[in-house]
């Protein structure tokens, strides 16, 4: 995996409610296109951003159970919805509100991926920091990322059930109590 180099600031990018953040990817996640929201919020070139795996402004305080859960998801061809919490090239993160969606050639294989950002409420930012937080102490309990990835799936799997909601689903809740 490869993430961009600064280390995290602390301090949070914001954009605006109107703006939304737009990147395409080839199958295997390698930028193929940013809309100028994105190359300004996650403060790169264009030239920086196309040719790279889109996790290059992955956070570090992103789970990686999550990053599995939605790889899985559109890789099966579906759509999902996540909060994500990404790192911008100065080392400052943004929470966003994802879409994303497979693309699929004339056969139905798919070729790559689309994802539109959307600003995320700043209350749906704090519930999924606390429950990101545990998923990530979880994972950090192991030293073998095979097992701390499906550790952190178990966590995520029991939080999901003890509130009888798939992980869509609890998007949704939260987006629609904010909205």
């Amino acid at each position: 995996m490869r993430r961009l180099p600064t280390p995290p600031t602390g301090k949070e990018r914001h954009f605006g409610d109107d703006e939304i953040i737009v990147s395409k990817t080839d199958s295997r996640g390698i930028i193929t296109y940013a809309n100028e929201v994105f190359l300004r919020v996650a403060g790169l070139t264009e030239a920086e951003a196309l040719g790279q795996p889109h996790n290059l402004i992955r956070h570090p305080d992103m789970p990686m159970c999550v990053f599995k859960v939605l790889w899985d998801t559109i890789g099966s061809g579906r759509e999902i919805f996540a909060y994500v919490i990404n790192q911008a090239k100065c080392g400052d993160h943004y929470w966003v509100l994802a879409h994303v969606t497979p693309t699929f050639d004339s056969d139905g294989k798919i070729i790559g991926y689309h994802s539109n950002r959307r600003t995320a409420h700043p209350d749906a930012v704090k519930t999924m920091e606390g429950i990101y937080r545990e998923l990530r102490r979880v994972e950090a309990q192991h030293s073998n990322s095979d097992d701390a990835m499906k550790a952190g799936i178990e966590c995520l799997l029991a939080t999901l059930k003890s509130v009888g909601m798939s992980y869509d689903e609890f998007v949704f809740s939260l987006e629609a109590v904010h909205a």
